[in-house]
């Protein structure tokens, strides 16, 4: 689909109900706007002793990448939508998400949280976002009942 306009939704995707829906939102909105929806997924393999690749955990690129997949086929069907372009990306959510948000038109996140006070404690990507994007940040929840 052509993007006369430019326009880009950057959507974090996470593989949770909250992030399927926020890829639907995004992809309403863009639409509706004529824009992109970048679906974004992120991988980042924690600071350990190369043997650590041994046991079966270099493998995080891989796993985001099927995270990001099996997400927009629960999200949108077997027919990737033509406005809805897949992207993998080295970092931490919150981190990449606040620099895509310097050139995005909107940042999209689902709400998962830890709820209560271990929600305060452990911080979240979707609270960061709304504190530090440079640009509109819908944060949508899971559907009801699901």
């Amino acid at each position: 689909m052509e993007n006369p306009s430019g326009s880009r939704i950057v959507v974090g995707v996470d593989g949770s109900d909250a992030s399927i829906e926020a890829l639907r939102q995004a992809r309403k909105l863009a639409s509706a706007l004529g824009a992109t929806v970048e679906a974004s997924a992120f991988w980042d393999p924690p600071h350990v002793p190369a043997s650590y690749e041994a046991v079966g955990i270099g493998r995080f690129e891989e796993a985001a990448d099927n995270i990001l997949g099996e997400s927009i086929a629960k999200a949108f069907g077997p027919q990737r939508p033509d406005n809805v372009v897949p992207r993998l990306v080295r970092g931490h959510p919150r981190n990449m998400l606040i620099e895509a948000s310097k050139d995005a038109d909107m940042i999209v996140v689902g709400r998962r949280g830890h709820g209560g006070f271990g929600g305060l404690l452990l911080g979240s990507v979707s609270s960061a976002l709304v504190a530090h994007a440079h640009c509109p940040v819908l944060v949508v929840h899971a559907p009801e009942g699901d």
